[in-house]
């Protein structure tokens, strides 16, 4: 498959692009994505569209490209380029090779060989350190804007080539998986006769190209010599975890050992990494003098410092792929987790944190109003309601999680959130009360607007505080995270509720108290709304309305508020005469008053007998 080859006036400013997708164009610049040149200012951020079409390369110049192009001592706005030719831009020669590359599995026998662990090649010093060192100072510049494993890849490439000085190919290249029975015998070469080398196993031996590949390789040389690692060093490397050398001596070479022909040392480093199976550092040379002296070791040549510089590579390679595997982990996991999930995740052990274990918590239940009217209005466009309705979902979900929740489950058309969990917070009550009111304010200020996803919707949310389990909960065939106890229960019946008492949102005794000790009026305010048993339960409770800060209420004052428990103080004593006439002083808009109005007119503003301050609901 041929190459371009973009090289700069530096030899670190270098990339090798296959020309493999026929017709496809493609944009040339200094930010043009894969094909970007950034090292060379003389190139326009778009500076010409590349098409392949199989045998030769069409450059065309952009009209508002700065610079020319200079084909073959001219100055072209459009031309096609052939294999063997080149273009310059600026300081960047742009040229086609075409040089075969594949896996050999001949067999040469090598002059040397010599085996390195990472720990044998950590402890040696380096000869020339600091020009090693200064090359790998920027590496983590290097690679730092590769924005894929392809990207990543080539500049791992540039950096070896820049830091092995003799170093005439180099290859990252991947030992496909051979654990299966039935991989093996698909990667088996039957026709291979390659003798052994001293440590090999069948399997080394007995690999195909098939069981190869090279992710990407480069060469110092643009002419047509072909690039044939070894298949054997490869594996053996790979599996021995080792770094692997093989010298040989080119004056002894035959036909028959294709892999030597060009080459006097090759040397295959794996990387040791969980999120690189089977990756491997391939690199080749020459030697100045073609044949070897009896005698000479590999590391008098310097190759041991060669080996140190791609282990310490590979290293920095693996250590990339690792962060980058991990970062896919926890993105895929977004979804699922909420950020303060995520966080814990990260800084402890996952079994520990999702472990299900009692705290206190907040819980919120968020049901969506109108749904029934909008699906009959909207019977032959569901999709279109569906859309709608994951909207209104969205904005639940996206202020449960803002406020630093956990939603722990949907129901049809209604979320929970939570709050208390992984990590215990005394603010936790404030959060999904700032949760809730968020969620009522983008109702109220888009349900009536013609057109907007939200329109014809209302929401009704329960809050409710105390003890529960939270964490990892289910069966063996399926969990997720969510929170389980009375707590829930309550949080569900309030929301209910709030059909029934004509209010947005609806909170428990533990929630009011705590807002009411914790948290200044100009925050959050809170209005006790009745004594109720809810239909079911055996006991009764105390209900308060969420309210938010009287400047953002358009009905009610502090003032109000006050006149409204008044009125409730005289209603649960049973002097109801003096209760329905404080409700009267409550604005007309408030529907929550008609409540208690209603109750008491319909028993002739009279207490029944047995009457404890309870108003018995008569459903859910």
């Amino acid at each position: 498959m041929p190459d371009l080859i973009a090289q700069g006036p530096r030899q670190q400013d270098r990339w090798r692009r296959p020309l493999s997708v026929t017709n496809a164009e493609a944009v040339l610049g200094r930010t043009a994505d894969h094909w970007s040149v950034p090292w060379d200012d003389r190139i326009s951020r778009k500076h010409a569209s590349l098409r392949w079409n199989g045998k030769t390369l069409e450059v065309t110049r952009f009209a508002d490209a700065r610079n020319f192009i200079f084909y073959r001592g001219q100055q072209l706005d459009n031309f096609k380029v052939q294999i063997g030719e080149h273009f310059v831009i600026g300081q960047t020669t742009f040229t086609i090779v075409d040089q075969p590359v594949q896996f050999s599995q001949l067999a040469a026998p090598a002059f040397s060989e010599q085996t390195y662990s990472p720990h044998l090649l950590r402890q040696s010093r380096y000869r020339d350190a600091d020009r090693r060192i200064e090359v790998l100072g920027r590496v983590p510049e290097i690679i730092a804007g590769s924005s894929s494993d392809e990207e990543l890849c080539a500049r791992i490439v540039n950096v070896l080539l820049l830091g092995i000085s003799d170093a005439s190919f180099v290859a990252i290249v991947k030992r496909l998986d051979t654990n299966s029975t039935a991989n093996r015998h698909e990667f088996l070469d039957p026709s291979s006769t390659a003798p052994a080398i001293d440590g090999d196993t069948e399997s080394d031996r007995q690999l195909g190209p098939e069981s190869m590949q090279i992710l990407h390789w480069d060469c110092r040389s643009l002419t047509g010599q072909q690039f044939k690692p070894s298949g054997q060093l490869v594996g053996r490397a790979v599996r021995t975890k080792e770094s692997v050398l093989h010298i040989w001596n080119r004056s002894q070479a035959t036909d028959a050992f294709t892999q030597s022909e060009n080459v006097d040392w090759a040397f295959c480093t794996p990387v040791l990494s969980d999120a690189c199976p089977g990756w491997a550092i391939y690199v080749s040379g020459v030697f100045a003098s073609p044949t070897i002296p009896e005698g000479v070791k590999p590391e008098s040549d310097g190759l041991r410092d060669d080996l140190k510089f791609a282990e310490l590579t590979a290293t920095t390679l693996g250590a990339i792929k690792q962060v980058r595997s991990l970062q896919r982990r926890q993105d895929s996991l977004r979804p699922f987790f909420a950020p303060v999930v995520l966080e814990a995740l990260s800084q402890r052990d996952p079994d520990e944190v999702l472990a299900p274990r009692e705290t206190d918590v907040s819980v919120l239940f968020c049901d969506l109003r109108g749904f029934s009217r909008n699906s009959e209005d909207s019977a032959d466009r569901l999709l279109d309601l569906l859309a709608r309705v994951s909207d209104a979902l969205g904005i639940m979900t996206h202020h449960i999680l803002h406020a630093g929740g956990v939603v722990g489950d949907f129901h049809g058309d209604a979320a929970m959130g939570f709050w208390g969990w992984p990590i215990s917070d005394q603010q936790a009550i404030h959060q999904a009360c700032a949760a809730a009111l968020a969620i009522r304010l983008e109702f109220d200020r888009n349900s009536g607007e013609p057109g907007h996803p939200l329109a014809g919707f209302r929401a009704g949310i329960g809050i409710a505080s105390g003890p529960a389990v939270a964490g990892r909960i289910g069966t063996i065939d399926q969990v997720k995270v969510t929170v389980f106890g009375p707590v829930v229960n309550l949080a569900s019946r309030l929301e209910g509720m709030t059909k029934q008492l004509q209010t947005p949102i609806l909170i428990d005794e533990a929630t009011a108290d705590w807002i009411r000790k914790h948290v200044p009026r100009d925050v959050l305010r809170v209005r006790r709304v009745a004594k109720v048993r809810p239909y079911g339960m055996q006991t009764s409770l105390m209900v308060s309305e969420l309210l938010p800060p009287a400047e953002m209420d358009g009905v009610l004052t502090d003032e109000h508020i006050e006149v409204y428990e008044t009125a409730l103080d005289h209603f649960l004593a049973g002097r109801w005469p003096e209760a329905f006439r404080y409700l009267h002083q409550v604005p007309a808009e408030d529907q929550v008053k008609d409540f208690l109005v209603v109750y008491i007119a319909q028993h002739r503003r009279t207490p029944p007998p047995d009457w404890a301050g309870i108003i018995e609901l008569p459903a859910k």
